[in-house]
């Protein structure tokens, strides 16, 4: 619950920004008590609850803690809808009509008050489980791991970060991995270059005026990307093996490279307090992290 307490009528007071903060914390975003673009459109995002609303295939997409609601309770029912990334994007729409198809109410894709009806009866019968989509996940990594075809990564750089990213794409090529890397400061293009690329995986790389490095993968109220998960810890533990010292944490947060991106992926964050020098040695580890999570029994 965010913090009540005495605030100044139009004004940014010190107050919300404390809840600002408190907000983006909650909803695992950059904690930094501004109300910037990511968090004001999810503060927009999070004032849609299911019911509220027709939801249905739009360009853009539509977006929202409502499509995040129904995408869960489709999972958990078994239908595929992909993530619950609060997007009602193709996935969705296939999952929504197959369930419409199976109660036996108008497959027309649209989720409305009897899909809704259908949705609450069907859901009191479902159990606690995971839900399909984190199934589908694992058994895809299983899979990967039993195959012959070595990974395909994206490694993406978003800002001065280059030689860092560069050595790691060279690194993990000598180790015969199908890598390919983007430099662009849009969250968004990597997410698309990542998608057509059919990657197993992505790693992005940015900077932050925060201390130690932080490793970040898909996580919402109802949803843990498996392999992100994974990847994510392998990567802090290597890195904090070569600096004990060294501030390293991993955890989940809603950053909109993780959200968009279809395969795991992990946003590594290097606090300014580690020069360059500092960052370069993390090469190795991050290529071994890699390495192990291709090999990694769930």
């Amino acid at each position: 619950m965010l913090a009540q307490g005495t605030f100044e009528s139009g004004v940014y007071c010190a107050r919300t920004e404390q809840v600002v903060a408190e907000f983006q914390g909650l909803r695992g975003l950059p904690v930094t008590g501004t109300c910037d673009h990511l968090t004001w459109t999810t503060l927009v995002e999070s004032m849609w609850v299911l019911g509220a609303r027709l939801l249905y295939l739009t360009s853009p997409y539509m977006r929202g803690d409502d499509v995040q609601a129904l995408q869960t309770v489709l999972a958990k029912l078994g239908f595929d809808c992909g993530r619950a990334d609060g997007i009602f994007g193709p996935h969705t729409l296939r999952a929504l009509t197959e369930f419409q198809q199976n109660y036996g109410i108008t497959a027309d894709g649209i989720c409305g008050v009897n899909s809704i009806r259908a949705l609450e009866r069907t859901r009191s019968q479902s159990g606690e489980g995971p839900g399909i989509v984190t199934v589908r996940e694992y058994e895809t990594l299983l899979n990967a791991q039993h195959s012959t075809e070595r990974p395909r990564i994206v490694i993406g750089c978003f800002d001065n970060n280059t030689r860092l990213t560069r050595l790691l794409v060279r690194e993990l090529r000598n180790r015969g991995d199908d890598v390919m890397t983007i430099e662009n400061a849009d969250p968004h293009a990597h997410a698309r270059t990542a998608n057509s690329f059919g990657a197993h995986l992505y790693i992005g790389v940015s900077r932050a005026t925060t201390q130690g490095v932080h490793f970040a993968y898909y996580q919402t109220d109802s949803f843990v990307s498996a392999g992100g998960k994974v990847a994510a810890e392998l990567c802090a533990s290597n890195v904090q093996s070569i600096d004990g010292a060294l501030l390293v944490v991993a955890g989940g947060m809603q950053l909109p490279v993780l959200r968009e991106t279809r395969m795991p992926a992990v946003m590594c964050t290097i606090g300014d307090d580690n020069g360059n020098g500092n960052a370069l040695g993390m090469v190795p580890a991050l290529a071994l992290a890699i390495t192990q999570w291709s090999n990694q029994p769930l």
